[in-house]
Formats: C-alpha cells, sequence, structure tokens
C-alpha cells in the first residue's frame, strides 16, 4: 500500500467490513468510513487505483451534508483532515486516514438505494428504448438520449455486496421496508436531488441522476453513506449539455465507456486501466468537486 494510491487499509484489532470502495471500520456506536481509491464499474472493482479518488468522494460528501443541514437530517459526526481529529487508536495510521475519512454514526441501513432520475441515461435510458418505461415508470413518448425528464422519477434498486446492482419497481421497494417507509423516503431523496440539483446547475454542474442510502437511528430515517459524489451521481458541464448523445461526464461514466470499447464480460477480475485513462478520471473527480464547492482541492 502506497500513500499515492490507497487500495486497502489495515487497522488490527477492529472489525472492517470492506465495501466496493469504502472499508469501514466499527468503533463502537460509531463507524470510520474509509474511502479508498479502489473503483467500481459496472460492479466491479478494477485493480488499478485512481489518486485522490478517496480524498475527493470523502470532501465533497462532507460538503453535501454540511450544505444539506438544514434540509435533511445525516450521519456525519466528523470529517478527518488532521490526526488529532482521529480516535486515539487510530492517530498512528494518520497519514492514511487524514482526508479520506469520516466518522459517523451508525445506523440501521435501508436495504434498498433510492435512486433519482432528472435526466434520461444510462440503464434509464436502455430500460426506455426497450418498453418506454424505467423501473414500471411510464414515460412520454419520443425522449432522447439525456433529454430532461417532465418531473424527476423515483427509481430504487437493490444493494448488491458483491455481483450486479438491480433496478426493481417501487412496490417492491416497498415491501422491503417497514409500512410506509419507502414512500416517505422516495420523498425525501427527490427532495434532496431537486435542491441540490438547482444549486449545482447555478454552479455549471447538471445533476441528471443520483443515488441515496439512508438508514436508521433512534427511531429516525437519517441520510448515510456518501451523497452527492462522482461515484454515485451522473455529473454533466452545464455550458456543453447536448440531448441526444452520451454527455460529457464528472463522473465515473468516463471510465464506463473506455471499459464498453473492450473485450470484457463485465465479470471478476476487471481490466488493468491505462495511465491516461488513470488520469483523466481523477482530473473529473477533482474538477467536479472544486466547481460544486468553489473551493480548491488540496489532495
Amino acid at each position: 500500500m502506497t500513500r499515492d494510491v490507497i487500495l486497502v487499509t489495515d487497522i488490527p484489532d477492529l472489525p472492517v467490513r470492506r465495501g466496493k470502495v469504502r472499508d469501514v471500520y466499527d468503533l463502537g456506536d460509531r463507524l470510520a468510513i474509509v474511502a479508498t481509491d479502489r473503483l467500481s464499474a459496472f460492479d466491479v472493482v478494477m485493480p488499478t487505483g485512481i489518486p485522490q479518488k478517496g480524498k475527493v468522494l470523502t470532501r465533497l460528501s462532507a460538503f453535501w451534508f454540511d450544505w444539506l443541514g438544514d434540509r435533511v437530517d445525516h450521519h456525519l459526526v466528523k470529517l478527518i483532515l488532521e490526526p488529532t481529529d482521529l480516535p486515539r487508536p487510530l492517530r498512528e495510521y494518520a497519514d492514511v486516514l487524514c482526508g479520506r475519512t469520516v466518522i459517523v454514526r451508525k445506523a440501521e441501513v435501508v436495504p434498498v438505494e433510492c435512486v433519482v432520475r432528472g435526466y434520461l441515461a444510462g440503464s434509464g435510458w436502455k430500460s426506455y428504448q426497450a418498453d418506454r418505461t424505467v423501473c414500471g415508470i411510464t414515460l412520454p413518448e419520443g425522449l432522447r438520449q439525456c433529454d430532461k425528464l417532465p418531473v424527476p422519477i423515483f427509481t430504487p434498486a437493490t444493494k448488491a455486496a458483491t455481483g450486479h446492482d438491480e433496478n426493481i419497481a417501487f412496490d417492491r421497494a416497498a415491501a422491503m421496508c417497514p409500512p410506509g417507509v419507502m414512500a416517505t423516503l422516495r420523498d425525501r431523496s427527490i427532495e434532496v436531488y431537486q435542491a441540490a440539483a438547482e444549486y449545482a446547475r447555478q454552479r455549471g454542474v447538471i445533476i441528471a441522476d443520483t443515488k441515496f442510502e439512508w438508514g436508521l437511528v433512534d427511531g429516525k430515517y437519517l441520510l448515510i453513506d456518501e451523497v452527492l459524489t462522482p461515484d454515485s451521481s451522473r455529473f454533466w458541464p452545464a455550458d456543453g449539455y447536448e440531448p441526444g448523445r452520451d454527455q460529457h461526464s464528472f463522473d465515473k461514466q468516463y471510465v464506463r465507456n473506455y471499459l464498453e470499447t473492450l473485450d470484457w464480460d463485465k465479470t471478476p477480475p476487471g481490466p488493468e486501466l491505462p495511465p491516461d485513462v488513470v488520469a483523466n478520471t481523477t482530473a473529473r473527480y477533482v474538477e467536479a468537486y472544486e466547481r460544486l464547492t468553489g473551493r480548491r482541492f488540496e489532495g
């Protein structure tokens, strides 16, 4: 493990759960979530890391949690930027953890990804081409690739620890939660998306779609995990937006597009990424951060 690209972290004596991108350490009533530089595309973790990616994800999520603080409850307790921000048992790992770690409240995670789409792209566009629906929602005729939808739509998905996530209809998502919960989370997700999309448009960024995760803490549903990052969203430059084609992006769609040119069946192991794809991906993530926050990214 180098300090330039962090693919995995190792903190002895702490329980850890490794996701596609994050290493989550159990601190008792809190979690330490560490965003590595791993990149997952088509739900397969690539063997090549993306420099600075974990830090961009962590800091952009922290920005959004702060920005959304008056609108929605969330799980963030502290963004770790300095060694003194860390709990004492973690301070000897500060050179790895600082800048890519948050301390959060532990939550009972809702087993559904709450996806909101404002534009017709990705798997939504493929589904629309097949039968004019997306996750059971019938859309108007004549829409083009990347067209803005009349209103944002809620298209939930299953959460897969390994393998591919699956888009599902609302009724199926609702059956996976206590009565009424999914309707509430649908409304909250759309509200958060609309507020963030309006803000981002003022910064020259279109948020085409995004996914939210929610968790239950002390009887309340909180926004958890990452929020409105290049990993969980499609970000397009507003000044180059033109429906009817794929868009330039500030997210990992760039990597997906590269992978589509390869003779790869989208199952593990993923292919190594060439240096130019790695460098361009870092640049896109950093640009997303700087446009949305108005701050210079300091790695």
